[in-house]
């Protein structure tokens, strides 16, 4: 069994019954003023949708607001470095995603350390990427898909939201495990992707699993295979591509981090408050309507997630040469 397999395990089936820990002192000194929270990416992507979920509900246990400030660019890398330079006292916090744990790979100037610079709070959400391709395309299958790549003289194109993005590693890792020729299409962003997607521009493109969901229920692009486990609720019918790629796995997740000497009773508070929130009736739902997955975890579980994932990354990133800086 693999680390990944290890580390997921112990983070979505084995902490159902992790315990809610709300260090008394700790509530009665933090929070009592609005708490900053930092989303480096753009509105309306997925770390920003599920921050607005989450910090609505963390907001109303706590009893004090959460702000979310969106401040993208450079990969999150400058969201990321404003939280790190930040005082440790529990009222800037970063709700960061699966960036946090491929920048340092790609990026070799960057003013701060993401393994010295933060402390891990909770993972709060797993999404797959969904293989979709052109309707009219002739394949149903990963099957049909890699036996399509291996036909063409010149390979296949395959979009990305981005150099460096997850969808970009995910490529790269379906073309090592596969071993066809795939041709790298980057846009900018999974918006204009999926558009040359429907209009057949580009054939192929691994799309974040909360925002394609429409789209293939409306036909407009059709679904051959996931990058997680199992089945997915809001898309049955779709399997795991690692049911003909064993090993093969993706995930976009975003979770919490502090700056780096926040006092442990405040990180207890807030990981205990994210644990009740993600466990509230309406936060599942809605998580569940976006195809993510969340369970409570503790910030041990979730800070060997990270390693792991950069662990996986940092490989990916160095066997296809990404550099960006």
């Amino acid at each position: 069994m693999s680390r990944s397999q290890v580390s997921r395990r112990a983070l979505l089936a084995g902490m159902a019954g992790a315990p809610f820990v709300r260090s008394a002192s700790a509530q009665a000194a933090w929070p009592n003023r609005p708490v900053q929270v930092m989303v480096p990416y753009p509105p309306a992507g997925g770390a920003d949708t599920t921050a607005r979920i989450l910090y609505a509900k963390i907001g109303t246990i706590l009893g004090r607001q959460f702000v979310i400030e969106n401040r993208g660019g450079a990969g999150g890398t400058i969201g990321e470095a404003v939280v790190a330079k930040a005082a440790p006292d529990g009222y800037t916090i970063l709700h960061d995603g699966t960036a946090y744990s491929i920048n340092g790979a790609l990026y070799s100037n960057l003013s701060f350390d993401y393994n010295k610079d933060f402390d891990a709070v909770a993972l709060v959400s797993l999404v797959p990427n969904i293989l979709v391709v052109t309707p009219s395309l002739p394949v149903n299958t990963m099957a049909d898909v890699i036996a399509y790549a291996k036909a063409a003289p010149d390979g296949i194109d395959m979009a990305s939201s981005g150099n460096g993005t997850l969808q970009h590693l995910s490529l790269e890792m379906f073309r090592f495990m596969t071993g066809t020729k795939v041709n790298h299409v980057p846009y900018r962003g999974g918006g204009p992707a999926l558009n040359d997607v429907m209009g057949g521009q580009v054939k192929f493109f691994f799309s974040n699993g909360s925002s394609v969901v429409g789209m293939i229920q409306g036909g407009k692009v059709k679904a051959i295979a996931h990058t997680g486990k199992g089945r997915l609720k809001s898309l049955p019918d779709v399997p795991p591509a690692s049911d003909t790629l064993p090993g093969f796995e993706a995930y976009e997740w975003n979770g919490v981090f502090v700056p780096y000497g926040t006092p442990p009773a405040i990180v207890r508070t807030l990981n205990g408050a994210i644990n009740e929130a993600i466990r509230a009736p309406e936060v599942k739902e809605r998580f569940e309507q976006l195809n993510i997955d969340s369970r409570p975890n503790t910030p041990e579980e979730f800070r060997a997630f990270v390693k792991d994932q950069m662990e996986r990354w940092g490989k990916v990133v160095k066997e296809a040469n990404i550099k960006l800086g």
